[in-house]
């Protein structure tokens, strides 16, 4: 059983590299999830984002949802990678990469893992705009 590739960074994400982390001749399915800076929120034009985490927990609780994920698609390969730090408009926040033998299981335990990330990795952003900032859930 491989390790998963969990990593928080404050450098842009190298989204072939996570690819290639799970990419392995046995797996038939690939799916890549990539969320990027919007330019707006709610019609309103944001400038930047800026992401903090607490990364001990955040890891720990990464590491958790690729446990699960294993568990649940046990022949599943899984990388997750996070962005904190100040984002430009276009830049990727968060990479997860999913390989199975087959293609639906990819899909699936793909959702899986951002939808879990999304409520219970601690990491923050605010969101800046021309006429101030807002700090909100990472992960609505």
């Amino acid at each position: 059983m491989s390790h998963p590739h969990i990593h928080i960074t404050d450098r842009p994400i190298d989204t072939d590299l996570v690819i290639s982390l799970v990419a392995l001749p046995s797996q038939g399915g690939l799916n890549v999830f990539i969320g990027n800076v919007r330019d707006q929120t709610k019609g309103k034009a944001v400038l930047r984002l800026e992401y903090e985490a607490y990364v001990p927990m955040a890891l720990s609780e990464m590491n958790k949802i690729a446990q699960t994920t294993k568990e649940q698609w046990p022949q599943a390969e899984i990388a997750i990678y996070h962005r904190v730090g100040t984002l430009k408009i276009g830049e990727a926040a968060v990479v997860i990469a999913v390989s199975t033998p087959h293609r639906a299981q990819a899909f699936a335990a793909c959702q899986f893992a951002i939808d879990t990330l999304k409520v219970s990795v601690p990491i923050w952003k605010k969101e800046v705009f021309e006429d101030g900032e807002v700090w909100v859930a990472a992960h609505p």
